[in-house]
């Protein structure tokens, strides 16, 4: 089995062990490599790794971690055919690979082949929203990403010039699957499971203030100033649906601050402002049939709306450059 799994961590002590030994098991004996790509834990998750047959490589200075940096990090360092991409807190189905890789040589235009990623901790809101949105990156058959990972051809990635775009901090799946079909090839959801996917446990809300610290919100704005100027920019406007919703919400953002600002009546403004953000929360609300469902995801716009900006006006640097890093136990 010709098969490099990259699996992208930061500070995953908690849950490494299991993806790790998940990944040999996917192996299942046959050629086949596991490669941990980390962005610089500070938690046990080095440690860990070290007793596994598997090598792990990290970043160094001037690399910075982002979601995008995993996947070209472990990719620089692949050496077989095949890239299967996981993240640290995901345990693959000890079966995938051989049926993703039978697909793949069967079909010879498809880049890569992915599953159904099952979510294990539904407590979170955001995960819970994952799973009961009917978003077509999750439906069966052909898709436009492969969220949450998959097997890709090498030769599909070679084509486009590198796997993963280390300036962006989220929307790197979609990234990768708009150069990989604007350059011709497809990409397929198998019905069946991929991997379980343990995610955060913490309090929804709280998530959100993280990601914002940790730029993760920020990817829509860095993938679309990353396709300023590419073939495939009108594209993806019109597949990134949530760039119509972010406009709307800063534009409803800027009204409130207009007239928070400049209606003499102060008091009236604040009414103002105040019932359309509840009108806007009961609307969702009956919308998801939950108050705490409706206020997340009013709260999650805003978020995400003044994320935008940000994240265009980042600077970018080139991708398909050599990222800095070195092997475990290696000298810097």
């Amino acid at each position: 089995m010709t098969v490099s799994i990259i699996i992208k961590t930061l500070n995953e002590e908690k849950h490494i062990a299991s993806t790790v030994e998940h990944a040999l098991s996917g192996l299942a004996g046959g050629e086949g490599e596991v490669i941990v790509a980390d962005s610089g834990s500070t938690d046990r998750t080095a440690e860990i790794v070290s007793r596994y047959p598997a090598t792990m490589v990290q970043i160094v200075e001037p690399a910075r971690p982002s979601c995008g940096i995993g996947g070209q990090l472990g990719f620089q360092y692949a050496q077989h055919d095949f890239i299967c991409l996981i993240d640290g807190d995901m345990d693959l189905d000890p079966t995938f690979l051989t049926e993703a890789l039978e697909y793949l040589r069967a079909h010879p235009d498809v880049a890569g082949v992915t599953g159904h990623v099952e979510e294990m901790n539904l407590a979170n809101l955001e995960f819970t929203r994952r799973v009961t949105r009917n978003a077509p990156e999750n439906r069966v058959g052909e898709v436009d990403r492969m969220n949450g990972g998959g097997v890709y051809r090498r030769a599909a990635i070679e084509s486009v010039g590198y796997l993963t775009d280390r300036n962006l901090h989220g929307y790197e799946e979609f990234d990768l699957g708009i150069r990989l079909r604007s350059a011709g090839w497809r990409l397929v959801r198998l019905d069946r499971r991929f991997v379980r996917h343990y995610g955060h446990v913490e309090n929804s809300f709280r998530l959100l203030l993280r990601r914002w610290k940790s730029k993760y919100l920020f990817g829509i704005g860095e993938v679309l100033r990353g396709s300023v100027g590419k073939p495939y920019f009108r594209k993806m406007l019109r597949e990134l649906p949530e760039l119509r919703l972010w406009a709307l919400v800063l534009a409803c953002i800027v009204l409130s601050l207009s007239l928070l600002l400049f209606l003499p009546e102060k008091l009236l403004s604040l009414v103002i402002v105040l019932g359309l953000f509840a009108f806007v929360v009961l609307a969702m609300s009956l919308r998801k049939g939950s108050l705490v469902m409706g206020t997340y995801s009013v709260v999650a716009w805003l978020f995400h709306a003044a994320a935008l900006p940000v994240g265009f006006l980042r600077p970018r640097s080139d991708p398909r450059a050599w990222i800095e890093s070195h092997k475990l136990g290696e000298e810097t």
